[in-house]
């Protein structure tokens, strides 16, 4: 079985929180001692489990980032499949809150906007299983925790998957630099599905035709579009100052 390293200090914290079953082993960098590395090996000590001191140059072979002196070999997490996306909208207590992501590829763009979406408390990250950034190390790395909390389900036909949720009584909302009405003027409360589209290309065609709603982010300088987990952001929390004045 081969292992998966989750590595810097809030991603482990959030691993040693949430599944410290799955962890195998836990590297600490010889020499790192502060309050913030004390924290998280009390942590560890608490769940029982071993602590092995490596030198920086071993650590850094084992991770391609930034490890801040701390790596977590893990079992490979259950993986969550469209098969249980029923289940996962079934238990949603309230009014969804989903996002869908159309073809987001960049592993650091995928991490950015599952942090985001943890932070502005969105239930479930949908995308396509085609032409999407998989869960890894570097995406747990940059969503700090996030890729522990928030389902990420990759579903094999992404317009079908909206259909059923609109069948559920989800309106779907997608960004498009075209459309008519910023996200500042939409409506963005009840059982909401917020569509964002791919680094550079946007939304897919059919993508587009299945969202009940396109708005845009408006832009006021040179520039004709932002970094989609920017982007993500900017819908998110406006999503949720909506949410919150109903």
């Amino acid at each position: 079985m081969k292992l998966e390293a989750v590595y810097g200090l809030h991603a482990v914290t959030t691993l040693l929180q949430r599944s410290p079953e799955h962890i195998v082993e836990l590297w600490v960098q010889k020499g790192r001692v502060d309050q913030r590395m004390q924290a998280v090996l009390e942590l560890a000590l608490a769940q029982g489990l071993d602590v092995r001191e490596a030198d920086k140059g071993l650590m850094n072979q084992k991770v391609d980032g930034n490890h801040q002196g701390i790596v977590a070999f893990r079992k490979p997490l259950p993986g969550l499949s469209e098969k249980h996306l029923p289940d996962l909208l079934d238990g949603i207590a309230g009014p969804a809150f989903l996002l869908i992501l159309d073809g987001v590829t960049d592993p650091h763009n995928l991490g950015a906007c599952l942090r985001t979406a943890d932070a502005a408390g969105v239930h479930i990250v949908i995308a396509p299983k085609n032409k999407s950034a998989p869960l890894n190390a570097t995406v747990a790395k940059v969503a700090c925790g996030a890729a522990e909390a928030v389902p990420y389900i990759q579903v094999t036909n992404l317009a079908r998957t909206m259909k059923e949720l609109q069948e559920r009584g989800i309106w779907i909302v997608g960004t498009a630099g075209e459309a008519d009405q910023t996200v500042y003027q939409q409506s963005l409360t009840g059982p909401l599905a917020l569509v964002m589209g791919a680094e550079g290309n946007g939304l897919r065609r059919l993508t587009r035709e299945h969202c009940d709603y396109l708005i845009n982010i408006p832009m006021a300088g040179e520039v004709s579009s932002v970094n989609v987990s920017v982007a993500t952001g900017i819908c998110l929390f406006e999503a949720v100052r909506q949410r919150q004045n109903t």
